[in-house]
């Protein structure tokens, strides 16, 4: 017991320090003037003003600068294979509700393996194809939900030692609001994300990045993909098992991020169109928030994370905000004309709520090349007021987090989206 208390006090503390780190703006009055990256201006200065436009030339434009200048490129995958063994299957799970399913994905260059383990659950007594939300667990599939079957990753055991609190089954079940998600008729695919990028330094030889040619040879490029790039590929390979489900509509994969994961499904989002609902929960620095604001967590903060969870190109821009050629509105923008919708929480300003809100409202004009609807105003909404455009938002109560009450609305602007109301 001692050990525990021990380790969740230094959790705690991290936490404090995290939130309280010197040199981080916490003041609204503090924050520049800023002038965003023209959205629909090309680099040699020509406007965009059709649908046409964007896609052959300001959207390609775009997806380059993000790929060299933040999350790095995404290397060719036609050596890395993936096979699947269907590890158990429970049709009265959820106290039978739903029947879950437990993937072993088996990631082969055909001379190193490596796995990962997919949790699924798929409502029970639909007529039809389920829609699907997509999204990674911090903690273990074990930690989304008290069930003894669900079995521990590989890769777990290398970030938590034993003993430590996050073993604990059902941990996070707070996060995975699985009865309302069933109950609504969609299914839900997770997958812990260590088992992609263990989030911890010195294990970058058990991420799926140790398998892609070059790896090893001490490239130091400056667009060479790192955390972030390896779990949005991760979810992608989900996407590809989840087609293999016969039941799966996959013309209604939603994916779901938060945090440091909200950063990779919009990045997912904007690399893989088969994600035709993208939702950022509390994504902050690198995701959803502006830089230019200066606001929380800053680009010095955030790339000197290890390990890396952006490209090496990324740390020229530490204090340099405002030089950047990119700002996170035009990452909102590039998952157009699919839904996107962001999330934020009151006491999160680690995060910057309206830094994220003002992210997917600079959003707009690209989705209204395509007769969509944005976010119609730059004053955010007020709390537990949820838009629901093609572009949505909400703020809530509380802290840096997945509540219910979140589940519920991305239940609602999907619900919306798919068609089911």
């Amino acid at each position: 017991m001692k050990t525990n208390v021990t380790t969740l006090f230094l959790i705690v503390l991290a936490s404090f320090s995290l939130q309280a780190q010197p040199g981080i703006n916490y003041d609204e009055s503090k924050v520049p003037d800023y002038v965003l990256p023209e959205l629909l201006v090309t680099q040699k200065g020509e406007m965009i003003t059709s649908v046409r436009q964007w896609e052959n030339v300001r959207r390609p434009e775009l997806m380059e600068l993000f790929s060299s200048q933040m999350y790095g490129r995404t290397p060719d995958d036609a050596g890395i294979k993936v096979r699947y063994e269907l590890l158990t299957e429970n049709p009265a799970a959820l106290g039978g509700k739903a029947t879950s399913k437990q993937v072993k994905f088996i990631f082969s260059n055909g001379k190193k393996e490596l796995e990962a383990l997919l949790f699924l659950l798929i409502p029970n007594g639909s007529t039809g194809k389920v829609p699907v939300f997509v999204g990674y667990n911090f903690k273990g599939n074990h930690s989304t939900l008290n069930d003894t079957t669900i079995l521990y990753s590989k890769n777990f055991a290398l970030v938590k030692e034993p003993g430590h609190p996050d073993w604990e089954r059902g941990c996070q079940a707070s996060r995975w609001s699985y009865d309302d998600i069933i109950g609504r008729g969609y299914a839900v695919a997770t997958m812990c994300y260590h088992d992609i990028f263990p989030d911890r330094p010195g294990l970058k030889d058990y991420s799926v990045v140790s398998l892609f040619e070059g790896y090893g040879t001490g490239s130091k490029a400056p667009d060479e993909w790192q955390a972030i790039g390896a779990w949005a590929w991760g979810s992608s390979r989900i996407v590809d098992y989840l087609a293999t489900e016969p039941v799966i509509d996959t013309d209604k994969i939603a994916i779901m991020g938060h945090s440091r994961q909200g950063k990779a499904a919009l990045w997912a989002g904007a690399q893989d169109t088969r994600f035709k609902v993208v939702i950022s929960n509390d994504s902050g620095e690198g995701g959803a928030a502006l830089s230019r604001r200066e606001y929380g967590e800053s680009i010095a903060r955030v790339s000197s994370i290890q390990p890396a969870w952006f490209c090496r190109a990324f740390n020229q821009y530490r204090g340099k905000e405002q030089e950047r050629p990119i700002d996170q509105h035009e990452l909102i923008a590039l998952m157009a004309p699919r839904a996107v919708y962001v999330a934020s929480a009151v006491k999160d300003q680690w995060a910057d709520p309206k830094g994220e809100y003002l992210g997917a409202f600079y959003a707009g004009p690209v989705y209204q090349l395509y007769g969509l609807k944005g976010l119609e105003s730059d004053e955010m909404p007020g709390i537990h007021q949820p838009i629901m455009n093609d572009v949505g938002y909400h703020i809530r109560e509380g802290k840096h987090d997945v509540t219910r009450y979140d589940w519920l609305r991305f239940l609602d602007f999907a619900d919306q989206h798919f068609g089911k109301r």
